[in-house]
């Protein structure tokens, strides 16, 4: 069976992305030196509810399943995400205003320079300091330096994590349960205290929890994305007047079935020269052993074919897949970067086992994967 390439997209930092969005956002609020990129208007009030894995493909195919955020998304148009296409990547355009290249976050899991293995980010280690890894201020530092009140509305669970404190730094956190709490918690955010400013950050992420078990293709995933619409119907009727809510996401998704997984584990020419396997099945960052690194880029390219995208890390620097790199940041690249065309993934199932059982995938350049809505709503 043959595969054919499939187009990439490299996403167009500096006019429609994540983090273009952020800095929007802190201009809007006249928060000064910040690009106003998106053309946002004016607010003395703004929320952005970050739906973990709402594509804009995913909704425009679901809008049974989400009348209000479909009704309000037909006027305008998608962003892109950045590159990996994945939650701590996004979360750290979001929460910078800047590019995955300039932030650092650069995936699930890549690798700390010097130390000889990897960091995961959404777990964390207490050996690495977040501020360090992450040094740019983060957009909540900005807005209240500016006299901007900043707040974010997540699950108590990751209140003071290594990658909240990473990317959400300087946020008055406000930890929230359920879709009843986060919509009471974000509203009360914007209503309480003196008159002023004031900049609400809401995060769900039971969605993509959904679509890794069970698929996009499936009732649950339909269902909890009924869920979600409902969660942004009741923000938005609850929101004080001169207020803006924007939607958006930090990357789609695709569904992977069985054919379409090649394991690591089970070939041994993609192991070979191989010291560290970062990354995630649709987005890979591989390390190598020292002299190592054509001899890995050819037998990945050999291997995989047409089925996955295979660069050099400079290449991919140069072809702009994570931005604008900082020096600083680029031994977190991996010598080799593999981003999957189609519905294709590199599963590692002896050391990832839980990763190569998921079903809905993401993390590449695709626009099933890149582009994420940005539904829109004033009071």
């Amino acid at each position: 069976m043959t595969h054919e390439p499939m187009p990439l997209n490299p996403p167009p930092y500096g006019s429609g992305t994540l983090p273009d969005l952020a800095c929007s956002l802190l201009a809007s609020l006249r928060v000064a030196g910040e690009p106003n990129v998106l053309g946002l208007p004016p607010a003395e009030r703004v929320c952005l509810l970050v739906v973990d894995g709402l594509g804009w493909e995913l909704l425009r195919e679901s809008q049974a399943a989400a009348p209000f955020l479909s009704e309000l998304a037909a006027t305008g148009g998608p962003i892109s995400a950045g590159f990996p296409a994945t939650t701590v990547t996004s979360l750290g355009s979001l929460g910078t205003g800047r590019p995955p290249g300039g932030h650092g976050m650069l995936g699930y899991q890549v690798a700390r320079p010097g130390a000889g293995k990897l960091l995961n980010a959404l777990r964390w280690d207490p050996e690495v300091d977040p501020v360090a890894w992450q040094p740019a201020p983060t957009i909540f530092q900005r807005a209240t330096a500016d006299g901007v009140h900043a707040s974010y509305v997540g699950p108590s669970v990751f209140r003071g994590s290594g990658l909240t404190i990473a990317f959400a730094r300087g946020v008055d956190y406000r930890g929230a349960n359920s879709l009843g709490e986060l919509a009471a918690r974000a509203q009360e955010t914007l209503r309480s205290g003196p008159r002023g400013r004031r900049l609400t950050m809401v995060y769900h992420g039971h969605l993509d929890a959904t679509g890794h078990a069970y698929g996009i293709d499936s009732d649950a995933w339909r269902y909890e994305l009924a869920h979600v619409d409902k969660l942004a119907e009741q923000l938005a009727t609850g929101l004080p007047e001169g207020s803006v809510l924007y939607v958006t996401a930090d990357h789609g998704m695709v569904d992977v079935g069985p054919d379409d997984k090649i394991d690591v584990d089970n070939v041994p020419a993609l192991r070979e020269g191989v010291a560290l396997l970062g990354g995630e099945p649709r987005a890979r960052h591989v390390y190598t052993r020292p002299g190592a690194a054509a001899d890995v880029l050819a037998a990945w390219r050999a291997v995989l074919g047409g089925r996955v995208c295979v660069l050099p890390r400079q290449e991919a620097i140069a072809q702009g897949w994570f931005g604008a790199v900082a020096p600083e940041f680029e031994a977190r690249i991996g010598d080799v970067v593999a981003a999957p065309y189609g519905a294709a993934a590199v599963i590692a199932t002896k050391t990832e086992p839980l990763e190569s059982r998921l079903v809905g995938m993401h993390g590449s350049l695709t626009h099933d994967e890149q582009l994420v809505p940005l539904p829109t709503l004033s009071t």
